[in-house]
């Protein structure tokens, strides 16, 4: 009987996911929902009754229990990285030129999707006995180095394949352990039905689907994320912690084989007019596509083109997203705010009348600083036209004046004091900014707090507006180390902490101490020091000490780091209260450490330019390989340079070096340089 059931049950199964795959990637149902249910509720008669048959991917198993607790943080295989912005044809060709020049003789053909408006996550899958692929987990995007696991949320999309066959993988050519990357959207008949049910419930609505795909993803009941008809579009493939070699075009298509959601607008190109007839098209179309999305992802399809183009420090150069026209709307200005960031910078920010503006409510919106209310000549009172552009801050655009929309009548007058601590402002000659230089400022410590803690930082999940506030006012935490002495009687104190909670904030200020060096000099706040000047300062120097240590020459060594930008650092440091912090830091056991990169002392002092295309090294392993040796590779030829690499179609660099006497090095010549063997004359 046990084979019979057996034989039954997964003929069962097998039909119920031909339905599913119908119904939900392809939307091509053979069978009405009713006769989905029939088939489903036979199969969870049958499983019950021989358990021992119960598979983790059966289509009864997706919705399981809740994570016991919360999600964990797990570190993506490789980062997941956001995209370069575009927003008309000018900017598009820009970049078309760029990808060309960096392309140099290999091919260039774009491949065009949508971009949806979701959350991006990373499906890990793991060999199976049978030769296929089960799914393993399911990570948010996090800040992009760190995801959640939210693989009991992923199971219940029924667009996301539980396992996939081996003869599928055979199809594709790809090996059992692959990662899919993609985007969770919420549809528009699910985001209405959504706000249906919390209308009836009394709940606010939700304000739009990305959001509500976010929050949907983040419950912690499977069954809720279940009920809510998420679905994911799969576009990355990565093998091996790489993307894919055989192209953006073939990625796409492996992905429809292997049973994936792929999103069927999509398109192959060469040229700027076949990209803008693309957008145009897509722009036409997105009222009816039944999901939100805000612009079109344009991808240098060849992965080998793709790897010659590189990365910058946060997006690839091979990848562009072009951004539909900003939506607009006119309200009026009622107020304008001005708040204190964690830098002491005042910055101005207009109160709206609530206005409905690309699918979200906009009541604030920028107002940049005190040059641009002057230029604008704003008044409060004024009616304004504000513009949303994809994650774009909302912005007052410009003043409306006709018969219907009257000037206002009261002049803003910029602070001259600060508003949070009554300190005199300051503003430094050549900037634009008004700041508040009162190193006490409670304002500059309540903002330092939460960019300490923001997901790009120090990643400390749960310290928000509301828990700062309450740990301000009640005078436990006079700086960001004094998060690390917190304890979970002072927490379970506080308003809306219970014990969980304040062991989760607990566990979360811990765990932040292995964030590593580049993080903590975010999270200081030195001026000009983004997440790439971090990263490139961590690798050079390896310690918070040695960047301490560095004089402004050491400092503008490092690749991006030039006088303006080794002033701030040198200038942090200086600051005997800074220091004092960065030990109270190292007291509380945060690492400042990082693993510094190796540098040979070979080429040091000397300055290399490349130019044409090398036999056998790509641009950027010849960079690296200088660098490795202690060189630094410069982007024009001048009387500094040392040495000029050329390969074959070399342009104008060729010419200026010969022009200047700097010796020429082929690709050979460049090897033996580095094997420390002089070039031959």
């Amino acid at each position: 009987m046990t084979d019979a059931a057996a034989e039954k049950i997964e003929k069962l199964r097998n039909e119920i996911r031909r339905h599913e795959h119908l119904y939900y990637v392809l939307d091509k149902p053979e069978i009405s929902d009713a006769q989905y249910d029939a088939l489903m509720n036979e199969l969870k008669r049958l499983e019950p009754a021989h358990p021992e048959l119960i598979t983790p991917d059966s289509p009864t198993q997706r919705v399981g229990g809740k994570p016991a607790e919360g999600f964990k943080k797990v570190r993506h295989s490789r980062p997941m990285l956001s995209l370069d912005n575009a927003y008309s044809e000018e900017e598009m060709a820009d970049w078309d030129r760029r990808v060309r020049e960096l392309a140099r003789d290999l091919p260039v053909e774009y491949t065009a999707e949508l971009k949806l408006d979701g959350l991006s996550v990373a499906l890990q899958y793991q060999p199976e006995e049978t030769g296929g692929a089960r799914l393993a987990a399911g990570l948010t995007r996090g800040d992009g180095q760190i995801g959640e696991d939210v693989t009991s949320n992923i199971r219940t999309i029924r667009s996301v394949p539980l396992s996939i066959g081996a003869d599928k993988l055979k199809k594709t050519g790809l090996p059992p352990s692959i990662e899919v990357r993609g985007e969770c959207v919420m549809p528009a008949a699910a985001f209405e039905r959504l706000n249906r049910e919390r209308e009836r419930e009394g709940l606010p609505p939700a304000v739009n689907p990305r959001n509500a795909a976010a929050g949907t993803l983040r419950t912690l009941e499977p069954s809720i994320v279940a009920n809510r008809r998420l679905v994911l579009y799969a576009y990355f493939l990565l093998v091996n912690g790489e993307y894919w070699p055989q192209g953006q075009a073939a990625t796409l298509d492996a992905l429809t084989a292997m049973g994936f959601r792929v999103n069927p607008h999509r398109g192959r190109m060469t040229s700027i007019d076949g990209m803008m007839q693309f957008i145009e098209k897509a722009e036409s179309e997105r009222a009816t596509l039944g999901y939100e999305i805000d612009g079109v992802v344009f991808k240098v399809d060849a992965q080998a083109t793709q790897q010659r183009l590189g990365y910058t420090g946060r997006a690839p150069r091979w990848a562009i997203a072009y951004k539909f026209t900003a939506q607009q709307a006119i309200t009026q200005m009622e107020d304008i705010m001005i708040t204190v960031g964690r830098s002491g910078k005042l910055t101005p920010t207009a109160m709206l009348r609530p206005v409905f503006v690309g699918g979200v409510t906009v009541s604030r919106a920028t107002l940049h600083n005190a040059d641009f209310i002057e230029r604008m000549g704003l008044k409060i009172g004024d009616w304004v036209k504000v513009e949303r552009g994809g994650d774009v801050i909302p912005k007052v655009a410009e003043v409306v004046e006709d018969a219907e929309h009257p000037r206002g009548t009261r002049k803003f007058s910029f602070p001259s004091v600060c508003p949070e601590c009554g300190n005199a402002v300051v503003r430094e000659e050549g900037e634009a900014d008004w700041r508040c230089v009162n190193a006490d400022c409670p304002a500059k410590l309540r903002e330092s707090l939460l960019h300490f803690g923001s997901r790009g930082v120090m990643n400390i999940e749960g310290l928000g507006e509301a828990a700062v506030a309450q740990l301000l006012e009640r005078g436990l935490v006079k700086s960001v180390a004094d998060l690390y002495s917190l304890t979970e009687e002072q927490l379970v104190d506080l308003e809306r902490f219970a014990e969980k909670s304040a062991r989760t904030l607990l566990a979360e200020i811990r765990n932040s101490k292995k964030a590593g060096l580049s993080r903590v000099l975010m999270g200081l706040g030195i001026r000009f020091v983004g997440e790439r000047t971090a990263e490139l300062l961590a690798a050079e120097f390896g310690s918070i000490d040695a960047i301490m240590a560095a004089s402004r020459e050491e400092l503008e060594r490092v690749e991006e780091v030039g006088p303006r930008i080794s002033e701030a650092i040198e200038d942090f440091f200086a600051r005997p209260a800074n220091r004092a912090l960065v030990q109270a830091l190292k007291d509380a056991g945060v690492e400042m450490t990082a693993e510094k990169k190796q540098r040979s002392a070979e080429l040091a002092g000397l300055t290399f330019v490349l130019t044409g295309t090398l036999p056998n090294l790509t641009r950027d392993q010849a960079k690296q390989k200088i660098e490795a040796a202690g060189g630094k590779v410069a982007g024009s030829v001048s009387k500094k340079t040392s040495y000029v690499v050329a390969g074959e179609e070399a342009g104008s660099k060729l010419d200026k070096a010969r022009e200047l006497k700097i010796l020429v090095l082929d690709e050979a010549r460049l090897l033996a340089l580095l094997e420390a063997r002089p070039p031959a004359q």
